[in-house]
């Protein structure tokens, strides 16, 4: 019985190849890896011209519409991450491609990235480092956070965690979903608020919402003008969460204190981009999930939803209508 073949198309920078665990997928399926990114759609599509499965390293590569419907043999694409904006689920189901997620596994990871986003930003420690690698000694005046508001928007597994951490270094918690939980409110000691009171009261606002229709430039330029000129804009979750163009006014214009900032509308972020030059902004290149236990954790999950949809059980489905189809 010939073996399914998974094609890894663009593992840049690397994730899955950095880790030993990749090894376990020659025990289900023949697979090949590319290690640098295709330059065109053309490109794409000659290197998934055999693949039954694609594994999206990072959702580093878009799936329009347009590209899927070039791909007819493609069964499965097993999504290396949570978030699975980058395929255009429309057609993927249409052409009965199954799309899997590695939901929840390395939330409490990409959690501490935004903490540490948060600390950087709020204590000035960047700036601080660069003048000091420069031979200078000159404080910049920074700002304590506990007795401080947070403010999570995405009450997710990673959002949640978040609202922990920021407890536990004595911060006020609040929250706003578009699907509140009040069991998770209960569990993680944590208040549901309208929007425009999270952005109007917080100190801080740390995005953790998936990208949909609902969430595109949901915090706008009309809601960074409700928040604090004191306040500071977290974004782990994804790029257009946040309009940018409207986040560099504001940072110009002084309407808020910082931002700290691993995802972007356009990755890799372009080299000449004013967000790299501004000084408050402190930058990650989409490396909260960046340790060697998160590449672990999102290749083994990657790999057993690949070993289930091969034995006809698939699991973390995010289009399941494609099972009744």
């Amino acid at each position: 019985m010939q073996r399914s073949k998974v094609i890894i198309p663009a593992d840049y920078p690397a994730l899955v190849s950095a880790s030993p665990v990749l090894a376990e997928l020659n025990r289900v399926a023949d697979f090949q890896l590319f290690t640098d990114r295709p330059s065109t759609a053309d490109e794409v599509v000659d290197r998934m011209q055999e693949a039954d499965i694609l594994l999206n390293s990072r959702g580093s590569l878009a799936f329009p519409e347009s590209l899927l419907k070039r791909l007819p043999r493609l069964k499965m694409i097993a999504v290396c991450g949570i978030g699975y904006d980058s395929i255009h689920l429309p057609t993927a189901t249409q052409q009965g491609i199954v799309v899997c997620n590695v939901p929840g596994k390395t939330a409490g990871i990409v959690a501490e990235h935004a903490l540490a986003l948060m600390l950087s930003t709020a204590r000035r420690i960047t700036w601080m480092h660069q003048s000091m690698q420069s031979g200078g000694w000159s404080a910049e005046l920074s700002q304590s956070l506990a007795g401080r508001t947070i403010g999570v928007i995405g009450t997710g597994h990673i959002g949640c965690r978040m609202l922990q951490l920021c407890r536990a270094i004595g911060m006020k918690p609040v929250a706003w979903s578009l699907h509140p939980d009040q069991q998770k409110a209960t569990r993680f000691q944590f208040d549901y608020v309208p929007l425009d009171t999270l952005l109007r009261e917080s100190d801080v606002v740390s995005l953790h919402t998936r990208l949909s229709a609902q969430t595109q430039h949901l915090i706008n330029a009309e809601r960074l003008r409700t928040m604090k000129p004191t306040a500071i804009l977290i974004n782990t979750a994804r790029g257009a969460v946040v309009d940018t163009q409207a986040l560099l006014h504001a940072l110009n214009e002084g309407r808020l204190f910082g931002a700290g900032l691993d995802v972007f509308d356009t990755e890799p972020l372009p080299a000449d981009h004013p967000l790299r030059s501004n000084p408050r902004v402190v930058l990650t290149p989409h490396s909260a999930d960046t340790t060697q236990e998160a590449i672990d954790l999102l290749t083994a999950g990657c790999i057993q939803n690949i070993r289930d949809f091969l034995a006809g059980s698939p699991q973390n489905v995010v289009n399941p209508e494609v099972l009744s189809g």
